[in-house]
């Protein structure tokens, strides 16, 4: 393996670690959502059949 295909292995290696890990650190960091903030954020309320049976 020549020296530049092994700079190019561990710069991609390294590159998708960090963005790997700064998404997880930011899903683990992130503050709950309130209990408003959750019910408009369900899927349920965006199906025209479930909105038609609750009215």
């Amino acid at each position: 393996m020549t020296s530049g295909a092994l700079f190019m292995m561990l710069f991609w290696q390294i590159g998708v670690t960090v963005v790997a890990g700064y998404f997880f650190y930011r899903v683990l960091t992130s503050k709950p959502k309130t209990d408003e903030e959750a019910d408009e954020d369900s899927y349920s309320d965006n199906d025209s059949d479930h909105k038609q049976n609750r009215t």
